[in-house]
């Protein structure tokens, strides 16, 4: 087995083994080159302060993303109405910290053979003034192949958009991953579909613009509704609404 392979199987076994292993679907995991020329793009691509993977790493060679889907179960507890669900709520918790675990354990599954790595926060890791994060996991996956973007701006994976994502950089270098030449999101690939635009209880959709204020002025004020989940600023109406939230396996 090689590293490559090591590391699959070590985020599906963090993944199948984990105490809520009922929340979710089995993992994507996708490898990208630090040097890809989209990561030096980003800074124009997103903005200014996305950093690179060097930035973290100074030897940098690779980058590992990871994508954990949600169950059936989670998905359609959202789509009851504008509010989050219990369950959605409760996922997104116990999500961040299985993926902080997977990151900070593979670091140092990594360390131990001798390889330089690092991981990246979860979540909440951007400028509370301009909302615009220092690191996308979601734009690191699609460099890694995971998927395309859809007009919810969620990457769109050959298993959904409805999951979470993670990154770890290492200074080993391992094969990169093709990006997908299918286009997942349905409005990109045929112009027939925006029901995210209209699933948004705020209006922060277009297909073509979207208003983080607004999307974060209403994470905040679920937050408020949600306190038994500590630190929950969640929606996902547009995620759960999207037909491709979920993808079964072939």
């Amino acid at each position: 087995m090689n590293l490559k392979e090591e590391i699959i199987e070590f985020i599906e076994r963090k993944v199948s083994e984990s105490e809520h292993n009922d929340f979710y679907r089995r993992p994507l995991i996708g490898f990208s080159s630090a040097e890809d020329p989209l990561y030096y793009q980003l800074k124009e691509i997103v903005g200014p302060q996305h950093t690179h993977p060097k930035d973290y790493l100074e030897n940098a060679k690779t980058v590992v993303s990871f994508f954990i889907p949600f169950s059936d179960k989670i998905v359609s507890s959202n789509r009851k109405d504008k509010v989050p669900s219990p369950e959605w709520a409760e996922s997104y918790i116990v999500t961040n910290k299985l993926i902080s675990d997977i990151c900070s354990s593979l670091v140092e599954y990594l360390e131990s053979k001798g390889i330089n790595a690092t991981t990246i926060k979860v979540t909440r890791n951007y400028d509370e003034k301009t909302l615009k994060a220092d690191w996308s996991h979601r734009s690191a996956a699609y460099i890694a192949g995971l998927g395309t973007f859809g007009v919810n701006r969620m990457l769109i994976t050959p298993m959904g958009c409805a999951g979470r994502y993670g990154s770890v950089i290492m200074s080993y270098e391992v094969e990169p991953d093709t990006r997908p030449e299918e286009e997942y999101c349905l409005y990109f690939k045929n112009g027939k579909c925006l029901v995210c635009v209209k699933a948004c209880p705020v209006q922060a959709l277009e297909a073509d613009d979207f208003d983080r204020f607004k999307c974060e002025a209403r994470l905040k004020e679920n937050s408020e509704l949600l306190t038994d989940y500590g630190k929950c600023t969640v929606c996902g109406k547009c995620v759960v609404s999207c037909p491709r939230a979920i993808i079964k396996s072939k």
